[in-house]
C-alpha cells in the first residue's frame, strides 16, 4: 500500500541554527532527512513511520571537506558522489573512497549521504565497516553544543542508536595516520552495485620484521550492528601470517560474529564467506612485505602512465577483452596504485554499454576450449590473454573426456538460449563446481543471465589485473 502525501508535512528552514532549534523545541517530533534515498523507498512502500519531516539538504555547514594536520573532517551532507570526487578521500582513505562506489547507482550516490547512512543504522551499509577501521569520531550537535563520540561507540543495537532526539550528526572525523597501513576492503553480493551486501569487509594491517605489527578489521552484515573484529585483532597482532594464523583467525572470526538467515543469504553462508574474506585480506598482508609489492606496482603502473594512447590500450585490453574498457582505463590516467586501478576498473566496466560487455565475453574461450569463442573477431588475443585463459581452464585441462563432452553440450545449450558464450569465473574452481554453476545458470532468465555474466567478467578482469601488476 503506497503512502498518502496528504499524511506528511516536510519542511526546509534552510539553515543548521533553524533546524537544531526546531529540534530542540520539539524533540522527537520531526525527523531530519538528507538526500532522502531510504525515507522514499518507505514511503513508496507505504510504511514512512514519520509524519513530520525537517529537510537538511544541501546546507553548506554539512557539505563540506575540511583538510587539518591531524585529520579531515568530512560534513555529514557530503555525498557519496562527493566522496569518490574528493583527492584526499582517495589518496589517504581508499576503503571509505571505494565503499563510495559500491553504495547503490549514480542517482543515489548523487542524493545519499554519508551521515544519513550512519544514522539509518543499516548493518549492511557499505561504508560503514571502513569507518571503524578508520577510527572515526562523530561531531553530533544540537541547540545544547556539539559533543564528539567515536564512531564505534554510536551503534548500540540493531537500528539503534546514541543519537539524541534533539541531535544531528554534523560531521566525520577521520585521522590522519593510516597511509603506511595496507588497505582491504570487498562486498560480496548479487551484484557489485546496487545490491545490499551480503558480507562487506574492511581491513588495514601494517607488518614489521615479517610480523603482524597492527591490524584493524570490520564486517557488515554479519551482525546487528556494523562489527569490528577487535578479539580477532588480537588473535592476529604480534604473529607471523601462515596456515596455522589464518586458522586461527578463521576461529576467532566465527567466534565474534552473529550472522543470520535473511531474504539476501544464510548464516551459514556469511560466516563461510567471511572467514575467505579475512584469510585473503591477511594473505595479500604479507605479500605486502617491505614495500616490494607497492613498489613494483608503482613502477609498472608508471611506465604504462608514460606510454602512447595506442600503446597503453593495446598493453591493458588483455585483462578484460572490451575495446571500450581499455579505452577508459587509459582516459583515466595517471593511476597511482593498485587500490585505484582496480576501482577505475569498476567504474568503467559499470558504465560500459552492453554490446562492449559481450565483446568482452567473445574474447574468451569457452569453457573447455583453448581459443577464443568469437573466431571471427579482428582483434586477436594476445600471448598474455592465451596464456592467463590457460591459466585459468586448468583445471578443466585434466579433466576427463566424459565431463569435458557434459561441458561441450552444455556450452552449445546455453549459446543457443542466450546467444552469448558461458562466462565464469574459473579460477580456483573444480571441474564438476563449474558445470554445476552452468546447469544453474541457464534456468535463469536474459536479464538475470546478462547480470551474473557481467560480474563473473568483472571478476575475471580483477585477477587479470592484479596478474598484470606482477609483470
Amino acid at each position: 500500500m503506497r503512502s498518502n502525501p496528504s499524511d506528511y508535512e516536510m519542511i526546509a528552514p534552510g539553515s543548521l541554527h533553524a533546524i537544531v532549534s526546531l529540534l530542540a523545541n520539539e524533540p522527537g517530533v520531526w525527523v531530519p532527512i538528507a538526500g532522502g534515498t531510504d525515507v522514499m523507498v518507505q514511503y513508496a512502500a507505504g510504511k514512512l513511520a514519520a509524519r513530520k519531516l525537517v529537510s537538511i539538504w544541501n546546507l553548506p555547514e554539512l557539505r563540506c571537506i575540511e583538510v587539518a594536520l591531524g585529520e579531515i573532517r568530512i560534513g555529514a551532507g557530503c555525498t557519496y558522489t562527493d566522496l569518490r570526487g574528493s583527492e584526499v578521500v582517495g589518496r589517504e582513505f581508499p576503503l571509505l573512497h571505494r565503499a563510495a562506489q559500491w553504495t547503490g547507482g549514480v542517482a543515489n550516490q548523487n542524493r545519499g549521504t554519508i551521515g544519513g547512512n550512519i544514522v539509518n543504522a543499516s548493518p549492511a551499509a557499505d561504508s560503514l565497516p571502513a569507518l571503524l577501521v578508520y577510527d572515526a569520531e562523530l561531531i553530533l550537535v544540537s541547540a545544547r553544543g556539539e559533543r564528539r563520540l567515536p564512531y564505534a561507540d554510536f551503534h548500540i543495537g540493531y537500528k539503534k542508536t546514541r543519537l539524541a532526539n534533539d541531535e544531528l550528526v554534523q560531521a566525520v572525523c577521520l585521522p590522519r595516520r593510516f597511509s603506511e597501513y595496507f588497505g582491504y576492503a570487498r562486498k560480496v553480493g548479487a551484484r557489485n552495485a546496487q545490491a545490499i551486501s551480503k558480507v562487506c569487509i574492511a581491513a588495514l594491517g601494517r607488518l614489521a620484521d615479517g610480523v603482524v605489527e597492527d591490524v584493524r578489521i570490520a564486517l557488515g552484515s554479519v551482525a546487528p550492528v556494523p562489527l569490528r573484529l577487535t578479539q580477532t585483532e588480537q588473535t592476529i597482532r604480534g604473529k607471523a601470517i601462515d596456515s596455522h594464523l589464518l586458522l586461527l583467525a578463521k576461529k576467532a572470526a566465527a567466534a565474534e560474529i552473529r550472522p543470520i538467515d535473511d531474504i539476501r543469504s544464510t548464516a551459514k553462508y556469511r560466516a563461510a564467506v567471511a572467514g575467505n574474506l579475512l584469510a585473503e585480506f591477511l594473505n595479500r598482508l604479507s605479500s605486502e612485505q617491505a614495500g616490494s609489492e607497492r613498489g613494483r606496482v608503482k613502477g609498472i603502473l608508471a611506465q604504462w602512465n608514460r606510454l602512447s594512447i595506442d600503446e597503453a590500450t593495446e598493453a591493458i585490453l588483455p585483462c578484460c577483452g572490451s575495446k571500450a574498457w581499455a579505452q577508459g582505463m587509459v582516459a583515466r590516467r595517471p593511476l597511482g596504485d593498485e587500490a585505484a586501478l582496480l576501482a577505475a576498473s569498476e567504474d568503467t566496466w559499470r558504465n560500459l554499454t552492453p554490446s562492449d560487455r559481450k565483446e568482452a565475453f567473445r574474447n574468451h574461450p569457452r569453457i573447455g576450449e583453448s581459443k577464443p569463442a568469437d573466431s571471427s573477431s579482428t582483434q586477436s588475443p594476445s600471448a598474455k590473454s592465451v596464456e592467463w585463459s590457460a591459466q585459468e581452464q586448468r583445471n578443466i585441462a585434466d579433466a576427463d573426456s566424459a565431463v569435458k563432452i557434459a561441458l561441450a553440450n552444455a556450452n552449445q545449450e546455453y549459446e543457443r538460449r542466450f546467444n552469448n558464450i558461458f562466462i565464469v569465473c574459473a579460477t580456483g574452481k573444480s571441474v564438476s563446481e563449474i558445470l554445476g554453476i552452468l546447469r544453474r545458470r541457464l534456468k535463469n532468465d536474459a536479464e538475470t543471465e546478462l547480470q551474473e555474466a557481467t560480474e563473473q567478467q568483472r571478476q575475471i578482469t580483477e585477477i587479470r589485473l592484479r596478474k598484470w601488476l606482477q609483470g
